[in-house]
């Protein structure tokens, strides 16, 4: 059974630092792009990474670009997402996501998703 699991959210003072893994199984991560969403109470999901199979290629929205840092060990089945200078605004659930195929950040583009993982950035 295909499933991703995400880990690492938290609770962290603005400026502090995060980062989230993404564990694949039940298939391999290879051949498939990473994308890296988020939710806020009462907002819509939005793209915050991606990254393609073999890791050559990554995006970013505006809002990380700078913060965020994506990456993968296919070897260990994981995609990382370090999360660096956070804001109250990264306050968000976070999802990972697969696709077979081009890294994008368009989520209904993805087939598989975890269940998330809560990120709260306040002091």
């Amino acid at each position: 059974q295909l499933q991703l699991v995400e880990s690492g959210g938290g609770w962290v003072q603005p400026g502090g630092s995060l980062r989230l893994s993404c564990a694949a199984s039940g298939f391999t991560l290879d051949y498939y792009a990473i994308g890296w969403f988020r939710q806020a109470p009462g907002k819509e999901r939005e793209g915050v990474s991606c990254i393609d199979h073999r890791g050559g290629s990554t995006k970013y929205a505006e809002s990380g670009k700078g913060r965020f840092t994506i990456s993968r060990d296919n070897a260990k089945k994981t995609v990382y997402l370090q999360m660096n200078s956070l804001k109250p605004e990264d306050t968000a659930v976070y999802y990972c996501a697969a696709v077979w195929g081009m890294a994008t950040m368009t989520s209904n583009l993805y087939d598989y998703w975890g269940q998330g993982t809560p990120v709260t950035v306040s002091s």
